[in-house]
């Protein structure tokens, strides 16, 4: 596929300037529940998706929103669903950390962690088994997730089946407040792909070309009948935890630091040195992004409030297929 490094660099702003707005409006308290940031690892989703089919899978995890995003979620139902409204991807049932829409092929956000990888396996096996397609799963989990049963279980299973499985380790260096070295036993967490003999790589997660190339790699591998691979996308979590984290596990210094290393400034500087990127262009992207959300959030507060009755709605699935 022709690579429309444009069209990455917008979907990376669009993912910035959503979440940015969301802490936002959590902050005045528009937003039920809980808002977790993915601000500092737009590269990742981004350059994984770029190179997904609409008719590909992911799952996501509670930073699920650049996931969405990046495979082409609309941002009116994304804000309506994160204000609880009847208009929104899940009725307002999910909210930010179980927002998901199958008609994206994303199979759900998860509060759990490393919740959504036997979901991925599952998907690989009904590829494999039942739909006998080229299609692919993507399963984006953190490092934390790493480290649980769930991750294990996973890649064994898609190594034995080689299922079209492509787990994504966002690796932003903390598991809620636990910092990743002194948690985990591998400075790589691709290296436990050895483990169950499959493909492992560690790339630059703050580098959208580098994610993209090797998440192109592991997809066509695949969509061929090679099996899974595991990606390691090293980033950083710029803000806290979740929106209002006093962040007391790491220093202000810190964070300043990996600020001078995020990933859109990083590739803005590129697009500007090859003439790809001019400042009317770059304002007329964050200014056309702007306005989106502008009619995103008139859209979110001019919705309803799903009924009381609806509680009762929307949890069973009957052998026919009907929802009630």
């Amino acid at each position: 596929m022709d690579l429309d490094l444009l069209n990455l660099y917008e979907t990376m702003v669009k993912i910035r300037l959503f979440d940015t707005k969301a802490e936002e409006l959590f902050l005045q308290s528009k937003i039920p529940g809980f808002i977790h940031s993915y601000v500092g690892e737009e590269a990742i989703a981004t350059g994984v998706s770029a190179n997904l089919r609409p008719d590909d899978y992911i799952t996501s995890t509670h930073r699920g929103h650049g996931h969405m995003i990046a495979k082409g979620a609309d941002l009116k139902l994304m804000m309506a669903e994160l204000y609880g409204k009847r208009t929104g991807y899940c009725k307002g049932k999910g909210g930010s950390m179980h927002i998901m829409d199958f008609s994206l092929g994303v199979l759900g956000a998860n509060g759990v962690v490393g919740g959504g990888i036997p979901i991925a396996v599952g998907a690989g096996m009904a590829i494999k088994l039942i739909k006998k397609t080229d299609q692919v799963v993507v399963c984006y989990f953190g490092d934390g997730a790493s480290n649980r049963g769930t991750f294990h279980e996973g890649l064994n299973w898609a190594s034995i089946y080689k299922l079209p499985v492509i787990f994504v380790c966002e690796n932003n260096m903390y598991a809620s407040t636990a910092y990743m070295p002194e948690t985990t036993s591998v400075l790589d967490i691709s290296a436990r792909a050895s483990g169950y003999s499959i493909p492992g790589i560690t790339v630059d997660g703050n580098d959208v070309l580098a994610v993209y190339e090797a998440a192109k790699e592991a997809i066509e591998r695949a969509r061929k009948g090679g099996g899974p691979t595991l990606i390691e996308a090293k980033t950083y979590r710029l803000k806290g935890h979740f929106v209002g984290d006093p962040e007391l596990y790491r220093s202000k210094e810190e964070v300043q630091k990996f600020w001078e290393k995020e990933p859109i400034g990083r590739f803005e500087r590129k697009l500007f040195e090859e003439g790809i990127l001019s400042e009317e262009k770059k304002r007329e992207i964050w200014t056309k992004i702007e306005k989106e959300l502008e009619e995103a959030i008139r859209f979110a507060e001019e919705s309803d409030f799903p009924p009381p009755e609806d509680a009762l709605t929307d949890l069973f699935v009957d052998d026919r297929g009907y929802d009630y």
